[in-house]
């Protein structure tokens, strides 16, 4: 009984000294720069949502806090990247499609998203807005499902999130369209605006300039609530399709192996970032809803977006190189 006693007074403060490690660890990160590598251009969401936080957590963590934009293959190009980084300095920002539609739609990677990634935290939600061309005389949600297949639907490319939430509305409501993918929202807009096609869902941020001074007519939200910018636009869950949500959400990604105390450590200093009046009130104007939830949170909804996009994937028989 003494021997055993003995042990565990020895094997005490070895104990306390390991439980104490991973969160002293935590504390003493980061030790040098910071890469932010974002999946998608500059001007997008996700890109001025890490440059809006930039200042903030350059001053919490010490170190220089460096944005780089690595846009490609629906974010996959930037995933590689951070995936695959030797240090625990290298951070993903970009939708949360980079987990929950890539992996059905991308076979042929060197390496598993859902393997190499994991959520940190969620930034902020976001909708895709059904926007048309006024020229095209598509005044509501009602005329836009009476469309001919013939009809042409701009998306931000094949597999983003504009795509993939006119892919669910045309199941859910039977129509056929013509896809025509561009290399982002940004030229996915031009062109409907320009009337080279007539319609497409396109993330709110970046058309709301243009429907709320008359170039572009918005006939339907994407999600489960309509923008506060635009509160007469409805949502297509009210226009006879209950139960439709495409509710999409701009993310913060880290390699795998990233000890869970560091982790922890940027999603606090992360939402501490979101949390101040100035942020807040930015991403507000672009008509995003700040989360900041925790990595148990953002890891659960993961789970389930995937579970609901790959049943898309699979219904469009959707697959890439």
């Amino acid at each position: 009984m003494k021997a055993l006693t003995a042990l565990l007074l020895r094997l005490s403060p070895l104990a306390m000294a390991m439980a104490i490690l991973p969160s002293a660890w935590a504390q003493a990160w980061p030790t040098k720069p910071v890469r932010l590598v974002a999946a998608f251009p500059p001007g997008t969401p996700g890109d001025m949502i890490a440059r809006l936080i930039q200042p903030t957590l350059q001053t919490a963590w010490g170190q220089p806090v460096i944005v780089e934009n690595k846009p490609g293959a629906g974010g996959n190009v930037a995933a590689g990247d951070v995936a695959h980084a030797r240090d625990d300095h290298t951070l993903l920002v970009g939708p949360d499609t980079i987990l929950t539609i890539n992996p059905h739609l991308y076979k042929k990677l060197s390496f598993d998203l859902r393997v190499s990634l994991k959520p940190v935290t969620y930034f902020a939600s976001f909708n895709q807005m059904l926007v048309c061309n006024p020229a095209a005389e598509i005044t509501s949600f009602d005329k836009f499902t009476r469309l001919p297949s013939s009809r042409l639907y701009a998306s931000g490319g094949t597999g983003t999130p504009s795509h993939m939430t006119m892919e669910m509305l045309l199941a859910t409501t039977g129509m056929k369209l013509t896809h025509v993918p561009y290399k982002g929202p940004g030229p996915a807009a031009q062109d409907v605006l320009a009337g080279h096609v007539d319609c497409g869902f396109i993330v709110s941020s970046v058309v709301l300039p243009h429907v709320q001074v008359g170039r572009l007519r918005a006939v339907a939200v994407s999600g489960k609530e309509r923008s506060v910018l635009l509160p007469n636009v409805p949502t297509v869950a009210e226009s006879g399709h209950p139960g439709f949500d495409a509710t999409f959400f701009e993310t913060l990604l880290a390699p795998s192996k990233m000890p869970a105390a560091i982790v922890e450590k940027i999603q606090r200093d992360v939402r501490s970032a979101l949390d101040t009046p100035a942020i807040k009130a930015r991403l507000a104007e672009m008509d995003l809803r700040m989360e900041g939830n925790t990595t148990q949170e953002a890891q659960r909804r993961s789970q389930e977006d995937f579970a609901k996009w790959g049943a898309v994937a699979q219904r469009a028989k959707l697959e890439l190189d």
